[in-house]
């Protein structure tokens, strides 16, 4: 089976008890929608998945994308699912009416992203960073920019990109050396690019080019950074698309996976110099690129999740097929569900991915009451705790789908090793997950650094406070006593690793950078165990009262997630609190 079947049952359990959906239809902004609508929206999407994403996924990753004139050719049947994708209106899904978006919550946006990236990761990577960059443009574009690109955007006419990374600067933008020189209303750009996802293909009007360069006087470092809106094709007066832009894609990368999503090196400005137009204030365009890298990273984070369920269902798919040796109970060959150990790998995976829903689901409301709560004390709270968990919902989910992705292989043994299955391309796919849009080390500097100590730990403090005040609401029901027990104690490390760095941090410039991977997945795992305790806490409540085999399977799911996969928080709470000594004691020439 390589079919993508979007696991709606959950989908919809997760918006309806874990994302604050409620709250969120409460705001002024969403006042003309209901969770009917809601529901409709995601199952529409979850349908266009299956439909029309989910057959394009193994021809785009066989035959892939070409490089010709300058340019790419998308891969097959991916001009054909765009078109379907601009004619149902998909980009405009969370835009702001403002600009012909729909303006849905976010919540639902994340929701329909997910079904869209399981069935086909390569596809949804340009509609995802063309949402980046309408955010980006939104935030920090003058009204004229807005007016003039959003529209266009929002329907998914023009879609966007984000070009940071230069052969010579990976991830320490402090060197990037691209060049933007003021030209009257514009500026002339020069330089490379590479690593730039969807940087050009053939079947949207424009491309929209988020691009950071320096102006001549600007200072050393990223405080000379700016940001500019480059177009591949330049506008008539009218509007409408005219000549094309300086701007071209000499070679594109040969990769590990994600082939129908090209990966491009871009040449701006090698004749007459590419025409871009600020966004923001010069030598500051830091602040309008962390704007579409933000929201990226919860972006990446969803598709973690999204690899995972579609390796999951291949997996679980095999396992209900394929018989392999006796098991009790069982007359003559069983079929491999029936063995322990590949029941733990399925529900190793089961849980986590479940897990991961309900986190990504839930940053999605807090991000809604972030952009449009009108109380400032609950925007606030908002905004801290999704700068919390951002860099964890980047980092951990995407570093948990490169376990899933492996087990789906791991149940079906050789066949699985076999690229003619599928399970191979999930693996593939998804080990770029935890490498752009900022690596997991990065993410995890982040989060020690700027989320944690920066803060002195109250961020974190406010949530290791919400889920203890959970607990007395989870004694209530014998049946969730694992869940509630594995839970007080994954927060109880997290809470007592919290308080080590904060002492221990600042005595050793090496101690953050130490402890700050291990730091981020304890986090993480207990984020999930959090989440897990409350979708039980919602069954037992009487939520999916309807379904009795749904609501059994998710206390089981839940009570494994105690059992297996919350003891894993010790021994990240052990190595974050061991210190920096040792893994900053072997010589150089010891390695």
């Amino acid at each position: 089976m390589t079919d993508y079947n979007p696991p709606l049952k959950d989908m919809l359990f997760t918006i309806h008890e874990l994302s604050g959906l409620k709250r969120v239809l409460q705001l002024e902004s969403f006042a003309d929608f209901d969770t009917d609508v809601v529901d409709q929206v995601v199952e529409e999407a979850a349908k266009f998945a299956a439909e029309v994403l989910s057959p394009i996924n193994i021809p785009g990753d066989q035959v892939g994308c070409k490089h010709v004139d300058n340019g790419v050719v998308a891969a097959p049947g991916f001009a054909a699912a765009y078109e379907q994708f601009v004619e149902n209106g998909w980009q405009s899904l969370d835009v702001s009416p403002e600009y012909d978006g729909m303006g849905m919550p976010g919540i639902a946006g994340v929701a329909a992203a997910e079904a869209w990236q399981s069935a086909c990761l390569s596809f949804t990577l340009c509609p995802m960073l063309t949402s980046g960059a309408i955010s980006a443009i939104e935030a920090h574009g003058s009204e004229e920019i807005r007016s003039t690109y959003l529209p266009k955007m929002a329907s998914g006419a023009w879609t966007g990109t984000m070009n940071l990374t230069e052969p010579q600067a990976g991830s320490d933008l402090a060197v990037v050396t691209t060049k933007a020189v003021p030209e009257g209303n514009h500026y002339r750009i020069t330089g490379s690019k590479i690593f730039i996802t969807w940087g050009d293909q053939d079947f949207s009007e424009n491309i929209i080019h988020l691009v950071l360069a320096r102006l001549p006087d600007a200072p050393d470092g990223v405080r000379g950074i700016s940001l500019f809106l480059v177009p591949k094709y330049l506008l008539n007066d009218d509007g409408s698309v005219g000549k094309r832009n300086d701007v071209y894609v000499p070679g594109i990368e040969h990769k590990l996976g994600i082939h129908a999503s090209p990966t491009c090196t871009m040449a701006f400005g090698e004749n007459e110099g590419a025409v871009g137009y600020l966004l923001g204030e010069e030598n500051k365009g830091l602040a309008g690129m962390f704007t579409m890298m933000n929201h990226a990273r919860i972006g990446v984070g969803v598709q973690g999740l999204a690899i995972a369920e579609r390796s999951y269902q291949l997996a679980l798919s095999f396992a209900l097929d394929r018989k392999q040796g006796n098991a009790p109970g069982v007359q003559g060959s069983a079929t491999i569900i029936h063995h322990p150990d590949v029941r733990r790998m399925l529900l190793v995976m089961k849980s986590q991915i479940e897990a991961m829903r309900a986190t990504s689901y839930y940053i999605a409301g807090v991000q809604d009451l972030v952009h449009h709560s009108g109380d400032e004390a609950e925007r606030a709270a908002a905004e801290s705790r999704r700068d919390l968990l951002t860099p964890v919902v980047k980092a951990w989910m995407t570093e948990i789908a490169q376990e899933l992705t492996s087990l789906g292989v791991q149940v079906q043994g050789g066949m699985g090793f076999i690229e003619e299955t599928g399970a191979a391309q999930h693996m593939r796919d998804a080990r770029v997950l935890p490498i752009y849009e900022g690596t997991t080390g990065i993410q995890a500097l982040d989060f020690v650094g700027r989320k944690i100590m920066a803060d002195e730990g109250r961020a974190m403090g406010v949530l290791l406070d919400e889920m203890a005040a959970l607990d007395a609401e989870l004694a209530g029901d014998e049946r969730l006593a694992e869940i509630r027990a594995a839970l007080a104690e994954g927060a109880g490390q997290l809470r007592s690793a919290t308080t080590w760095l904060l002492e221990k941090g600042p005595l050793d410039p090496n101690t953050a950078g130490s402890a700050s991977v291990n730091m981020l997945m304890l986090t993480g795992i207990v984020i999930g165990g959090w989440q897990m305790a409350l979708a039980a806490l919602a069954i037992s409540n009487g939520a999916a009262s309807d379904d009795r085999a749904f609501a059994d399977a998710k206390l089981v799911t839940a009570r494994f997630y105690g059992q297996h996969i919350l003891p894993r928080a010790n021994g990240f709470a052990v190595a974050a609190m061991a210190g920096a000594d040792v893994v900053m004691a072997l010589a150089e020439e010891s390695f």
